[in-house]
């Protein structure tokens, strides 16, 4: 099995820039961006603000720099942040919380990923001089490491209810926003009403090269744009990945619907499998976490999947994720199971 026969679903990273991503690209406008100087730039920028119900917006490298100045510009050192145990911003940015900005971090045990408002109220520091100060509550929606799940726009409303109260900001890690929307009909604006500023990755389920994008007030932007030139984030002549980014934006997003549904298909021929505990009922959007049950390790299954070629990632010792994109064609998932069959539905 060769590995450009490969059935990739690793993650929705993994995408390749389409003949007319590329063509965009080509006729892309640019300038310098650090000048403030490309139009292509402040074009994308303009659009996801809009979209997403802000006045300003800024292009990042990549959505961990987009929480990460998202954190920074809410925050001085030693402050605490209140999040969900899972979260990406605990799990995968490197400790930058901590080793950029001094932050410190109070994780909650949510269900699936969400934690509730009153969980959020017994989190905040009463104010004590001996305490850390309590600043900002971080939420992510889709939830990666709870496998796609979507934060109900209620809960969310209450969490940010509790917040405002006791005079904490909020910051949504929103780098699959764009999924939680096309699944829920429920505009990217309407969630990030909640919050002062969202990140949104372009790089996932868009298919764009690379890059995200940070909002909010015209103030917080402006500091987000100093953080992001402090951390190496500006960048030259960026138009031509936002170019790429755009397309992705304007030509992409419905079709992230057809994930979601490759997604539950998916789920449902794997669910079938002897080795494997999944309820596809709870396949939300573009992400599938199961477990193996017959004593095997994740690792071991994923190498005999790779040697078959169906690739895909391990959350755990025995945990495996899959996702869904736009590179996944109408006959991969009947292949992908077929391939699979033999490893997870031993005889």
């Amino acid at each position: 099995m060769t590995r450009s026969s490969s059935i990739d679903l690793r993650s929705d990273t993994v995408t390749r820039p389409t003949p007319a991503m590329m063509e965009a690209v080509m006729r892309a406008p640019v300038g310098d961006d650090v000048f403030a100087e490309d139009p292509s730039v402040q074009l994308l920028e303009s659009r996801v603000a809009q979209m997403l119900g802000k006045p300003a917006a800024v292009y990042v490298p990549s959505g961990t720099m987009g929480n990460q100045i998202g954190l920074r510009i809410h925050t001085r050192p030693g402050d605490e942040i209140i999040l969900e145990a899972d979260a990406h911003i605990r799990h995968y940015e490197g400790g930058a919380a901590a080793g950029l900005s001094g932050l410190q971090l109070f994780p909650l045990a949510g269900e699936r990923g969400v934690m509730h408002a009153a969980q959020v109220s017994g989190a905040i520091r009463p104010g004590n001089d001996w305490d850390p100060r309590s600043r900002l509550v971080c939420l992510e929606n889709t939830h990666n490491r709870a496998g796609g799940t979507i934060y109900p726009l209620d809960v969310i409303q209450a969490i940010e209810a509790t917040a405002r109260e006791r005079g904490l900001a909020m910051h949504l890690d929103g780098a699959r926003l764009w999924n939680a929307s096309i699944a829920t009909g429920i505009p990217e604006a309407t969630y990030a009403a909640c919050f002062d500023t969202v990140s949104v990755c372009l790089s996932k389920g868009l298919g764009a090269p690379v890059g995200s994008v940070l909002v909010g007030s015209e103030a917080l932007i402006q500091q987000a744009r100093r953080e992001r030139k402090a951390l190496g984030g500006g960048m030259r002549q960026a138009g031509l990945v936002a170019a790429a980014a755009l397309h992705a934006l304007e030509n992409h997003r419905d079709d992230l619907q057809r994930d979601h549904d490759r997604a539950r298909e998916l789920a449902e021929g794997l669910s079938t499998f002897k080795a494997v505990r999944l309820d596809p009922s709870r396949v939300e959007t573009n992400i599938i976490m199961f477990d193996i049950t017959d004593g095997r390790s994740a690792a071991d299954v994923l190498a005999a999947l790779e040697a078959v070629g169906v690739r895909m990632v391990p959350f755990g010792p025995t945990r495996i994720r899959a996702t869904t994109h736009r590179d996944i064609g109408d006959t991969d998932i009947g292949a992908a199971l077929e391939r699979a069959a033999p490893i997870l539905d031993p005889s």
